[in-house]
């Protein structure tokens, strides 16, 4: 799942935004020790479009191999940096220019570059930015990779090796049992990380992750209704499946784990009253009386695994 190049186009345009630089560019590591320039606002050129730069050389390898931000006011006579690059950067004009790594648990995962067409020194609100911006990216990284392990630990669980799915009334009931708690453990998971990344293409990818794990819990553990030969919501005639904001699913995904409303919030970043107000609003849309009912009926919808 995890798609560092759509979160530095995020970070790039962000970055924009936030500096109003006449160009800001960047990539993500496209191997061990080099990155590929990706992502560009402002160009006038395609010159540095999918260039690769390797790590030590030019600016952004200097900045990935010292781990720290470097930059120049006069990119073509300066003196600290190797001008492997001079002709793709010669041709798009670029004179003033900031690199700033992307680093995560000590790895540099790619690049930031803002820069101005003529020989000023960058501002030191402009360099702020642009570190700023690399710190978002660096946590929206790591929430994203924390997501990607928690996720394919579930899937594990979710969808045993062949043969390993306990029948009725098989002894292993009790270790399935605990299989899908992990599961629904992570899926809360997934639902309170999306919420703590920035970048909305990441968030929206997290989302999807838990439907998917909702589904195959649906798919791979048998309802209740299914096991005693009563119709279940996928069958014909059968009602239709509520629809529950990304919210209301957030919060029930919480209190499926048996989290309290405050301890909901607190994972959430919500109050304790919006969380009770969701709560509210999935207990009507799915009819049920009770936190236990709604949970069960969400699952048995597909809703939550």
């Amino acid at each position: 799942m995890g798609d560092d190049a759509g979160a530095v186009r995020s970070a790039v345009l962000s970055l924009h935004r936030a500096t109003g630089l006449p160009m800001v560019f960047g990539g993500a590591l496209n191997g061990r020790d080099r990155l590929r320039i990706t992502e560009l606002v402002g160009h006038t050129t395609d010159s540095l479009d999918g260039l690769v730069v390797r790590q030590g050389n030019g600016l952004g390898g200097k900045a990935m191999a010292m781990g720290r931000p470097v930059w120049v006011s006069d990119y073509p006579r300066a003196t600290a940096i190797s001008h492997d690059y001079d002709r793709p950067v010669g041709r798009e004009g670029l004179l003033s220019i900031v690199a700033v790594p992307i680093v995560v648990r000590r790895h540099v995962r790619g690049v930031l570059y803002g820069a101005l067409r003529e020989p000023l020194s960058l501002a030191d609100r402009v360099v702020t930015a642009a570190m700023q911006a690399a710190r978002d990216l660096e946590q929206d990284l790591a929430v994203q990779d924390r997501a990607d392990q928690a996720l394919a630990a579930a899937w594990r669980e979710a969808v045993p090796p062949c043969g390993d799915g306990p029948p009725a009334g098989d002894g292993r009931a009790g270790s399935a049992a605990a299989r899908w708690e992990e599961v629904r453990a992570v899926h809360a998971d997934l639902r309170g990380l999306a919420e703590q990344v920035r970048d909305p293409h990441t968030r929206e990818r997290l989302r999807e992750a838990s439907v998917r794990l909702a589904a195959a819990g649906r798919l791979t553990a048998a309802p209740p209704d299914r096991a005693a030969g009563r119709p279940g919501p996928a069958d014909p005639g059968s009602p239709p499946r509520p629809v529950l904001s990304p919210r209301e699913l957030d919060v029930l995904s919480h209190v499926a784990v048996g989290c309290t409303n405050a301890e909901a919030a607190r994972r959430l970043g919500l109050l304790p009253e919006t969380v009770k107000s969701y709560l509210r609003s999935a207990m009507r849309k799915l009819d049920s009386h009770t936190r236990l009912e709604a949970v069960t009926t969400a699952r048995r919808a597909g809703l939550l695994p």
